[in-house]
Protein backbone atom coordinates (compact mmCIF):
# COMPACT_ATOMS: atom_id res chain seq x y z
CA UNK A 1 0.00 0.00 0.00
CA UNK A 2 1.31 3.39 -0.81
CA UNK A 3 1.95 5.89 1.68
CA UNK A 4 1.14 9.66 0.98
CA UNK A 5 3.70 12.32 1.82
CA UNK A 6 0.82 13.54 4.12
CA UNK A 7 0.13 9.90 5.69
CA UNK A 8 4.09 9.45 6.51
CA UNK A 9 4.10 13.03 8.45
CA UNK A 10 0.98 11.13 10.59
CA UNK A 11 3.09 8.16 10.48
CA UNK A 12 6.51 9.69 12.33
CA UNK A 13 3.97 12.11 14.32
CA UNK A 14 2.51 8.85 15.81
CA UNK A 15 5.62 7.04 16.08
CA UNK A 16 6.63 10.16 18.15
CA UNK A 17 3.97 10.53 20.11
CA UNK A 18 4.48 6.50 21.31
CA UNK A 19 7.99 7.61 22.24
CA UNK A 20 6.93 10.66 24.29
CA UNK A 21 4.78 8.53 26.58
CA UNK A 22 8.50 6.46 27.65
CA UNK A 23 9.57 8.03 31.07
CA UNK A 24 11.04 11.90 30.81
CA UNK A 25 15.24 10.80 31.21
CA UNK A 26 14.96 9.24 27.56
CA UNK A 27 13.89 12.35 25.93
CA UNK A 28 16.40 14.24 24.04
CA UNK A 29 15.71 18.16 24.13
CA UNK A 30 16.23 19.13 20.26
CA UNK A 31 17.93 22.39 19.34
CA UNK A 32 17.56 23.76 15.82
CA UNK A 33 21.31 24.07 14.76
CA UNK A 34 19.67 26.91 11.98
CA UNK A 35 22.74 30.36 11.18
CA UNK A 36 21.31 33.11 13.02
CA UNK A 37 20.85 35.30 9.72
CA UNK A 38 21.94 33.44 6.62
CA UNK A 39 21.71 34.62 3.41
CA UNK A 40 18.55 33.32 1.52
CA UNK A 41 16.80 34.92 -2.25
CA UNK A 42 13.39 36.10 -2.44
CA UNK A 43 11.97 35.13 -5.40
CA UNK A 44 8.91 37.22 -6.68
CA UNK A 45 6.41 35.29 -8.86
CA UNK A 46 4.96 38.56 -9.79
CA UNK A 47 7.87 39.34 -11.35
CA UNK A 48 9.16 36.33 -13.71
CA UNK A 49 8.65 36.88 -17.33
CA UNK A 50 9.81 32.94 -17.64
CA UNK A 51 13.35 33.82 -19.69
CA UNK A 52 15.09 30.93 -18.53
CA UNK A 53 18.02 33.35 -17.97
CA UNK A 54 18.00 31.65 -14.36
CA UNK A 55 18.67 28.29 -15.76
CA UNK A 56 21.27 29.72 -17.97
CA UNK A 57 23.39 31.04 -15.37
CA UNK A 58 23.03 28.11 -13.24
CA UNK A 59 24.55 25.68 -16.21
CA UNK A 60 27.42 27.84 -16.51
CA UNK A 61 28.11 28.38 -13.17
CA UNK A 62 27.87 24.85 -12.01
CA UNK A 63 29.35 23.66 -15.39
CA UNK A 64 26.53 21.60 -16.24
CA UNK A 65 26.03 20.05 -19.52
CA UNK A 66 24.19 21.13 -22.14
CA UNK A 67 20.59 20.75 -22.47
CA UNK A 68 18.50 18.81 -24.93
CA UNK A 69 16.68 21.88 -26.01
CA UNK A 70 18.10 25.47 -25.79
CA UNK A 71 17.63 27.92 -23.33
CA UNK A 72 15.30 30.24 -25.38
CA UNK A 73 13.00 27.07 -26.49
CA UNK A 74 10.06 28.05 -24.96
CA UNK A 75 8.06 24.42 -25.56
CA UNK A 76 9.74 22.81 -22.41
CA UNK A 77 6.79 24.74 -20.87
CA UNK A 78 4.46 21.86 -21.94
CA UNK A 79 5.38 19.61 -19.73
CA UNK A 80 6.05 19.81 -15.69
CA UNK A 81 9.83 19.39 -14.88
CA UNK A 82 11.90 18.83 -11.56
CA UNK A 83 15.33 19.74 -11.01
CA UNK A 84 18.00 16.34 -11.39
CA UNK A 85 21.36 16.07 -11.68
CA UNK A 86 21.81 17.63 -15.29
CA UNK A 87 19.92 20.81 -13.98
CA UNK A 88 19.96 22.05 -10.92
CA UNK A 89 17.02 24.51 -11.50
CA UNK A 90 14.16 24.69 -13.86
CA UNK A 91 11.29 27.26 -14.35
CA UNK A 92 7.90 25.81 -14.84
CA UNK A 93 4.80 27.46 -16.68
CA UNK A 94 0.94 27.36 -14.84
CA UNK A 95 -2.19 28.78 -16.13
CA UNK A 96 -4.35 29.32 -13.05
CA UNK A 97 -7.62 31.85 -14.30
CA UNK A 98 -5.67 34.90 -14.40
CA UNK A 99 -6.17 36.69 -18.00
CA UNK A 100 -3.76 40.19 -18.82
CA UNK A 101 -4.91 43.50 -20.16
CA UNK A 102 -6.21 41.97 -23.59
CA UNK A 103 -8.09 38.99 -21.80
CA UNK A 104 -5.23 36.51 -22.75
CA UNK A 105 -4.36 34.03 -20.44
CA UNK A 106 -1.55 35.15 -18.02
CA UNK A 107 0.73 32.75 -17.37
CA UNK A 108 3.00 32.17 -13.67
CA UNK A 109 6.28 31.41 -13.73
CA UNK A 110 7.43 29.59 -10.89
CA UNK A 111 11.47 28.91 -10.47
CA UNK A 112 12.30 25.64 -8.64
CA UNK A 113 15.45 24.67 -6.98
CA UNK A 114 16.61 22.93 -3.58
CA UNK A 115 14.99 25.31 -0.81
CA UNK A 116 18.03 25.32 1.45
CA UNK A 117 16.07 24.74 4.57
CA UNK A 118 17.24 26.40 7.32
CA UNK A 119 16.86 23.04 9.71
CA UNK A 120 17.57 20.46 6.62
CA UNK A 121 15.64 16.96 6.72
CA UNK A 122 18.57 16.15 4.27
CA UNK A 123 21.64 16.99 6.68
CA UNK A 124 19.77 15.35 9.64
CA UNK A 125 18.95 12.16 7.54
CA UNK A 126 22.86 11.69 6.51
CA UNK A 127 24.40 9.07 8.61
CA UNK A 128 27.91 10.44 7.31
CA UNK A 129 27.34 14.27 7.81
CA UNK A 130 28.35 14.57 3.64
CA UNK A 131 25.63 16.93 3.87
CA UNK A 132 25.77 20.46 5.93
CA UNK A 133 23.87 23.30 6.85
CA UNK A 134 26.39 26.27 6.42
CA UNK A 135 27.11 29.24 8.36
CA UNK A 136 25.77 31.09 4.82
CA UNK A 137 22.56 29.19 4.15
CA UNK A 138 23.75 27.06 1.81
CA UNK A 139 23.25 22.95 2.75
CA UNK A 140 26.20 21.53 1.00
CA UNK A 141 27.53 17.92 -0.17
CA UNK A 142 30.60 16.63 0.32
CA UNK A 143 31.97 13.54 -1.77
CA UNK A 144 34.57 12.44 0.55
CA UNK A 145 31.76 11.44 3.00
CA UNK A 146 28.60 10.36 0.97
CA UNK A 147 28.52 6.55 0.88
CA UNK A 148 25.79 6.60 -1.30
CA UNK A 149 22.64 5.76 0.82
CA UNK A 150 20.50 8.11 -0.83
CA UNK A 151 18.57 8.50 2.74
CA UNK A 152 18.77 12.48 1.78
CA UNK A 153 16.69 12.12 -0.99
CA UNK A 154 13.89 10.09 1.00
CA UNK A 155 14.33 13.12 3.22
CA UNK A 156 13.81 15.76 1.46
CA UNK A 157 10.29 16.73 1.69
CA UNK A 158 10.69 19.23 -1.51
CA UNK A 159 12.24 15.78 -3.32
CA UNK A 160 15.30 17.75 -4.59
CA UNK A 161 18.90 15.59 -4.14
CA UNK A 162 18.99 13.67 -7.46
CA UNK A 163 21.49 11.00 -7.97
CA UNK A 164 23.73 10.52 -10.71
CA UNK A 165 22.48 7.04 -11.61
CA UNK A 166 24.30 7.18 -15.62
CA UNK A 167 27.35 7.30 -13.42
CA UNK A 168 28.04 3.77 -12.08
CA UNK A 169 32.08 4.11 -10.92
CA UNK A 170 31.54 7.70 -8.94
CA UNK A 171 27.98 8.54 -8.89
CA UNK A 172 27.05 11.81 -7.09
CA UNK A 173 24.00 13.19 -5.20
CA UNK A 174 23.37 16.47 -7.18
CA UNK A 175 21.47 19.84 -6.58
CA UNK A 176 21.52 23.58 -6.24
CA UNK A 177 24.65 24.53 -4.24
CA UNK A 178 23.34 28.11 -3.68
CA UNK A 179 26.33 28.86 -5.48
CA UNK A 180 28.63 28.28 -2.20
CA UNK A 181 31.19 29.49 -3.15
CA UNK A 182 30.46 32.82 -5.00
CA UNK A 183 28.30 33.79 -1.88
CA UNK A 184 31.33 32.75 0.63
CA UNK A 185 33.47 36.10 -0.93
CA UNK A 186 32.77 39.35 -0.02
CA UNK A 187 29.72 40.77 -2.23
CA UNK A 188 29.46 37.23 -4.35
CA UNK A 189 25.58 36.32 -5.71
CA UNK A 190 24.25 33.40 -6.63
CA UNK A 191 24.29 33.07 -10.55
CA UNK A 192 20.45 32.84 -10.80
CA UNK A 193 20.03 36.03 -9.06
CA UNK A 194 23.19 38.06 -10.42
CA UNK A 195 21.74 37.59 -13.96
CA UNK A 196 17.69 37.81 -13.62
CA UNK A 197 16.68 40.58 -15.87
CA UNK A 198 13.39 41.64 -14.22
CA UNK A 199 14.76 41.30 -10.22
CA UNK A 200 12.78 38.71 -9.78
CA UNK A 201 15.43 37.16 -7.52
CA UNK A 202 16.66 39.46 -5.09
CA UNK A 203 19.75 38.10 -2.55
CA UNK A 204 20.34 39.12 0.41
CA UNK A 205 19.92 38.08 4.68
CA UNK A 206 17.48 36.06 5.38
CA UNK A 207 16.21 38.55 8.02
CA UNK A 208 16.06 41.68 5.54
CA UNK A 209 14.17 39.38 2.78
CA UNK A 210 11.33 39.08 5.07
CA UNK A 211 11.05 42.39 5.85
CA UNK A 212 10.90 43.35 1.89
CA UNK A 213 8.59 40.12 1.20
CA UNK A 214 5.86 41.70 3.93
CA UNK A 215 6.40 45.28 2.65
CA UNK A 216 5.40 44.28 -1.21
CA UNK A 217 2.23 42.31 0.01
CA UNK A 218 1.16 45.57 2.80
CA UNK A 219 1.70 47.79 -0.77
CA UNK A 220 -0.23 45.70 -2.41
CA UNK A 221 -2.74 43.11 -0.54
CA UNK A 222 -5.26 43.43 -3.73
CA UNK A 223 -2.78 41.55 -6.19
CA UNK A 224 -0.40 39.12 -3.27
CA UNK A 225 -1.24 36.61 -1.59
CA UNK A 226 -0.62 37.22 2.34
CA UNK A 227 1.86 34.35 2.85
CA UNK A 228 5.51 34.53 2.47
CA UNK A 229 6.23 30.94 1.41
CA UNK A 230 8.95 29.74 3.35
CA UNK A 231 8.83 31.87 5.93
CA UNK A 232 7.71 28.87 8.47
CA UNK A 233 7.91 25.83 6.16
CA UNK A 234 9.52 23.21 7.74
CA UNK A 235 10.71 25.93 10.32
CA UNK A 236 11.89 28.08 7.49
CA UNK A 237 14.12 27.66 4.50
CA UNK A 238 16.46 30.26 2.96
CA UNK A 239 14.01 30.35 -0.44
CA UNK A 240 11.72 32.63 0.06
CA UNK A 241 8.49 33.17 -2.34
CA UNK A 242 5.87 35.65 -2.75
CA UNK A 243 2.82 35.13 -5.28
CA UNK A 244 -0.11 36.64 -7.35
CA UNK A 245 -1.75 33.03 -7.15
CA UNK A 246 -2.79 30.95 -4.54
CA UNK A 247 0.73 28.66 -3.95
CA UNK A 248 -1.78 25.20 -4.60
CA UNK A 249 -2.18 25.95 -8.01
CA UNK A 250 0.94 26.50 -8.43
CA UNK A 251 2.43 22.78 -7.39
CA UNK A 252 3.86 24.38 -3.79
CA UNK A 253 3.82 21.63 -1.44
CA UNK A 254 1.62 21.81 2.12
CA UNK A 255 4.13 21.54 4.54
CA UNK A 256 4.19 22.03 8.30
CA UNK A 257 5.72 24.54 9.73
CA UNK A 258 7.85 22.04 12.57
CA UNK A 259 11.40 21.66 11.56
CA UNK A 260 11.44 17.79 10.33
CA UNK A 261 14.74 16.74 12.11
CA UNK A 262 12.67 18.39 15.36
CA UNK A 263 11.11 14.78 15.47
CA UNK A 264 13.53 12.52 13.80
CA UNK A 265 16.16 13.55 15.97
CA UNK A 266 14.18 13.21 19.22
CA UNK A 267 12.75 9.89 17.97
CA UNK A 268 16.24 8.55 17.36
CA UNK A 269 17.72 9.96 20.79
CA UNK A 270 15.26 8.54 22.78
CA UNK A 271 15.42 4.90 21.08
CA UNK A 272 19.91 5.07 22.05
CA UNK A 273 19.12 6.55 24.97
CA UNK A 274 17.24 3.27 26.17
CA UNK A 275 19.80 1.33 23.57
CA UNK A 276 16.64 -0.26 21.99
CA UNK A 277 16.88 -2.31 19.13
CA UNK A 278 15.66 -0.70 15.65
CA UNK A 279 12.86 -3.76 15.52
CA UNK A 280 11.66 -1.42 18.65
CA UNK A 281 11.41 1.24 16.22
CA UNK A 282 9.98 -0.63 13.40
CA UNK A 283 7.41 -2.08 15.39
CA UNK A 284 6.18 1.14 16.51
CA UNK A 285 6.25 2.29 13.28
CA UNK A 286 4.15 -0.44 11.83
CA UNK A 287 1.50 0.06 14.90
CA UNK A 288 1.06 3.66 13.58
CA UNK A 289 1.24 2.23 9.61
CA UNK A 290 -1.53 -0.40 10.56
CA UNK A 291 -3.92 2.03 12.71
CA UNK A 292 -3.26 5.13 10.24
CA UNK A 293 -4.40 2.04 7.11
CA UNK A 294 -6.83 1.39 9.09
CA UNK A 295 -8.90 4.19 9.56
CA UNK A 296 -8.13 5.21 5.28
CA UNK A 297 -10.06 1.74 5.31
CA UNK A 298 -13.09 2.66 7.83
CA UNK A 299 -13.19 6.51 6.97
CA UNK A 300 -12.66 7.21 10.27
CA UNK A 301 -10.03 9.32 10.40
CA UNK A 302 -10.93 11.41 13.02
CA UNK A 303 -12.05 15.71 13.30
CA UNK A 304 -10.33 17.54 10.65
CA UNK A 305 -9.62 14.88 7.85
CA UNK A 306 -7.90 16.24 5.67
CA UNK A 307 -7.40 15.64 1.75
CA UNK A 308 -4.67 13.77 0.37
CA UNK A 309 -1.65 15.79 -0.62
CA UNK A 310 -0.42 14.93 -4.30
CA UNK A 311 2.22 12.88 -4.88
Amino acid sequence: MELSRRGFFKVMGASGAALAATPGKAKATWKSKAPPDAYGCLVDLGRCIGCRKCELACNKVNGLPEPEKPFDDVTVFNQRRRPDDKAFTVVNRYYTGRTDERNQPKPTFVKVQCMHCQDPACASACITGALHKNENGAVTWNPAKCIGCRYCMVACPFQIPAYEYSNPITPRVRKCTFCFDRISEEGGTPGCAAICPVEAITFGRRSELLKLAHQRIKRDPVNYVQHVYGEKEVGGTSWLYISQVPFEKIDSYNMPTRQIPKLTETIQHTIFSYLWAPITLFGILGGAMWTLNRQQITGKSGPGKEKEDRS
